[in-house]
């Protein structure tokens, strides 16, 4: 992994922790790690826990970044999502979330917000 992808998935995900509480979440945890398996963001609204992914891209040239969860990744947050919720067992109700942001050169940044994505 290059350190420009790095740094454009880290600073995405400061932004999306900044979107994701203007939109009134709490958030719980970034990167919450489970054995090989990884959460971006794990927040809460209104009693719900909310598992979610986030994708950022700098370039459209490989297609937008909620394009690019693959069912090998949601089947690995799925996983994840287990986990944490065997672990606090005070969630009842769990949505699954995908947060795009494009960060296109010179233009103001896209929020792309997919809420209770069908798995």
């Amino acid at each position: 992994m290059s350190y420009q992808h790095h740094d454009t998935g880290k600073k995405g995900e400061d932004m999306a922790v900044a979107y994701l509480q203007k939109q009134l979440f709490t958030i719980l945890q970034r990167n919450w790690r489970y054995a090989r398996y990884e959460i971006d963001i794990i927040a809460s609204r209104d009693n719900v826990l909310h598992i979610i992914e986030v994708k950022t891209r700098s370039s459209l040239l490989f297609g937008h970044p909620e394009e690019s969860v693959s069912k090998k990744k949601i089947k690995n947050l799925l996983q994840a999502a287990r986990a944490y919720m065997y672990q606090n067992q005070q969630w009842r109700e769990v949505q699954f979330n995908i947060l795009s942001i494009t960060m296109l050169p010179g233009q103001p940044v896209e929020y792309f917000f997919i809420e209770d994505v069908y798995l």
